[in-house]
């Protein structure tokens, strides 16, 4: 195969796994755009596997990334969220439910649990169905330490209600409710619809003004919305969209993404447990609204 079909063939794989490991588009990108260039160099003839040696690349890479962004986050200012990925709503939604193949953003925020090892046993075993000998022959361990590290990723993320939330249409409804409790000023419709140990979550990064702590339980998560929304939280107008995978909000102001709002359902009672507020600018410059 020639560089050219390489990269159009491999491309969208490789950089699903280094968003996944990063949760950052930009780094993701500047990841994939790396390792092909470094591979263009390399003597294919001596390559018996091609997409096995590319995974193999962007994965190592990813975890020491991973590693150093670690220590980035330490001096964050305020909550930490991976960038979403967002695909404005142009058809049927519940076509795109079946369609879209990106990890629902709830579990990219619980994947900060894992270390770079874990995340990456996690996300090639589950999100893409590795066997242990590719996942092994990958990250040059064996297939019983890779059992190991896959068994203590699951036991951690098994702490959370919901391991592998479902992406679905049950998130339509939810989002509909929460711009008309914003825009009539009655919340009492999306009280009965979050549990009572919500928590919502918004990353402003320093850049413009959020949450510096995670706002904790129902009746608490309510007053800081009755308080932010009449300050133009809403912009100038919004859009439906999918967010990795599920129905979520894009807040517009002035013609460009001011915010992203995505939620986590929580199956058992049907009702939202988390809502997510990506608010930092340099997280959104990838959301398209066309």
């Amino acid at each position: 195969m020639n560089f050219e079909t390489a990269y159009t063939t491999y491309r969208p794989l490789l950089h699903s796994i280094a968003y996944r490991m990063l949760g950052s588009f930009s780094e993701a990108e500047d990841m994939v755009q790396d390792v092909f260039a470094d591979y263009s160099r390399l003597d294919a003839s001596d390559i018996s596997n091609e997409k096995a040696y590319l995974v193999r690349m962007v994965t190592n890479r990813s975890l020491n990334l991973n590693q150093s962004a670690r220590k980035r986050r330490e001096v964050y200012t305020g909550q930490w969220l991976p960038e979403p990925d967002v695909t404005t709503i142009k058809q049927d939604p519940a076509e795109l439910y079946d369609l879209h193949e990106s990890v629902s953003y709830a579990l990219l925020v619980m994947l900060e649990q894992l270390s770079a090892v874990e995340r990456a046993v996690f996300i090639l075993r589950e999100s893409l169905q590795y066997d242990y000998e590719e996942i092994a022959a990958c990250l040059q361990k064996s297939e019983a330490n890779c059992r190991k590290i896959y068994s203590r990723a699951k036991e951690k993320l098994q702490k959370e209600r919901n391991l592998l939330p479902v992406n679905s249409e049950k998130a339509q409804p939810l989002a509909i409710t929460f711009i008309e409790a914003a825009a009539t000023g009655n919340f009492d419709k999306l009280i009965s619809l979050l549990t009572e140990e919500a928590v919502l979550v918004s990353d402003g990064g320093g850049k413009v003004r959020a949450a510096i702590f995670a706002i904790i339980s129902r009746d608490r998560v309510i007053a800081f919305l009755q308080g932010v929304i009449p300050k133009t939280f809403l912009g100038d107008s919004h859009k439906f969209a999918i967010v990795n995978g599920q129905f979520g909000i894009i807040i517009i102001k002035d013609g460009k993404p001011r915010s992203v709002i995505s939620f986590r359902l929580d199956e058992s009672e049907q009702k939202v447990e988390r809502i997510y507020v990506m608010l930092n600018p340099d997280k959104l410059q990838h959301v398209r609204l066309d």
